[in-house]
């Protein structure tokens, strides 16, 4: 066995080098190396770095080594984490690192097997993952009991305030053993991140490995500027007729649009190579997808933002923004799907004139200039319907507005006029 390994320098036992060096990691990142000692010697933690750093296994290994081997039935450790799939991934790295420690791992989530969670916690389990809604129904159910838990993780803290947890994760901290490791990790340092951090992180370790957002370096990214949906649906062909894009996340903004697109898809590659991620979805048929993708099953996966966070798949290509995000963190979070840890990868963005204000708020949030391509010569120019027109322009307008709220455009007429002139066209 080769013994030449980073992780060596970072005080973990034979057990937790062998499944690290068995799961193809050779060298730290960046994050590991500055979370894993302090972690280690007890400390709390605050960790910010980008999707894609290596930050679960930067406490992943650290709770590993401290608790060791499994005693009791009741769990020493609890991570929180906002979804569903990002709490199976979390607990696949823990028992992919602690392969050799014995320590029972479990995932707690709503949906299907939920009973069956129940009767594991019975059995005993020495680390918990899970949702907040979840943690707290067993908890209140008198399934988890948490009296016990010397380690404490709040995961994805930034993703946690959007999706509106704030007070399911104060009930938390609050039946909770006062003596115990904490440990909070965040792509991004919000105001409510630090609010929350404060209520409950005391003297910290930071550890800040992006002091601003940024866009990982190993993904190169580009941008083409379209008129219209047809056009984008017309580059999107040419493009995916490149092998060299084989494993695709293309992600949109509404389930609406990611049906259409696996649609237009399903009509050029069949129904075999695809899935689709939305929130309709259920969450077994969310989790097929997903591992149908990693498993290299499919070639496309095609996703609403409610995948853009925690799904750690690799070998990813190419990411595909059909559409650009509102929320600019979302376009981090989406490209940081491909170029994770030391791999490379590229994304492509498809910009309209009304999504140009957007890119130009992402580059200066990122630090950064989106490389501009031409479109290639056999895409066809689809001209704009009316309404599509129509619906680019009132948003240009809007953008205008926000930079100058004394600006009015030619769509500045209130609903109330709007309606009327509908109703007398309708009368002509």
């Amino acid at each position: 066995m080769n013994t030449d390994n980073g992780f060596e320098q970072l005080k973990l036992n034979r057990q937790l080098l062998n499944a690290v060096e068995e799961a193809g990691f050779s060298m730290p990142t960046e994050i590991q190396s500055q979370v894993i000692p302090p972690a280690l010697a007890g400390q709390n933690i605050i960790g910010i770095a980008q999707t894609g750093t290596g930050k679960t296994a930067a406490y992943v290994l650290p709770v590993l080594r401290i608790l060791n081997y499994p005693q009791g039935d009741e769990p020493r450790a609890l991570i929180i984490a906002p979804t569903r799939e990002l709490t199976l991934q979390i607990t696949s790295v823990f028992e992919q690192l602690g392969k050799y420690t014995g320590l029972r791992i479990l995932a707690v989530y709503g949906g299907k097997g939920f009973s069956d969670q129940k009767k594991k916690l019975a059995e005993g389990c020495d680390i918990v993952a899970g949702t907040p809604a979840q943690v707290l129904e067993l908890y209140y159910s008198g399934h988890l009991i948490l009296k016990k838990v010397k380690h404490f993780v709040m995961d994805e803290a930034e993703r946690l305030m959007d999706m509106g947890f704030t007070p399911q994760l104060h009930k938390i901290l609050e039946v909770l053993p006062r003596k115990r490791q904490n440990m909070l990790f965040s792509a991004t340092f919000s105001d409510r991140v630090k609010k929350i951090s404060d209520d409950f992180v005391e003297f910290p370790v930071e550890v800040n490995i992006v002091p601003r957002i940024k866009t990982a370096t190993t993904v190169e990214q580009f941008i083409y500027h379209v008129n219209g949906f047809g056009t984008k649906l017309s580059l999107l062909q040419v493009l995916l007729q490149n092998d060299e894009l084989s494993k695709v996340i293309i992600f949109c903004k509404s389930k609406k649009t990611a049906n259409l697109l696996a649609a237009f898809i399903q009509e050029n590659y069949g129904t075999d190579n695809l899935k689709v991620l939305h929130g309709d979805k259920t969450q077994q048929t969310r989790m097929n997808a997903v591992a149908a993708f990693r498993n290299e099953d499919i070639r496309f996966l095609i996703a609403t933002d409610v995948a853009a966070r925690g799904i750690d798949i690799p070998g990813v290509s190419h990411v595909i923004n059909f559409d650009v995000p509102v929320i600019y963190e979302d376009y981090i979070h989406r490209i940081g799907r491909t170029g994770r840890a030391f791999a490379t990868g590229q994304s492509i963005t498809l910009v309209t004139d009304a999504d140009q204000w957007h890119i130009r708020k992402i580059e200066k949030l990122a630090g950064l200039k989106i490389q501009r391509q031409d479109l290639p010569a056999e895409v066809e120019i689809i001209p704009l319907s009316r309404e599509e027109e129509r619906e680019q322009a009132m948003e240009i307008d809007r953008q205008k507005r926000k930079d100058d709220p004394t600006f009015q455009g030619a769509f500045h007429k209130s609903k109330a006029e709007i309606k009327r002139e509908n109703k007398r066209g309708r009368k002509k």
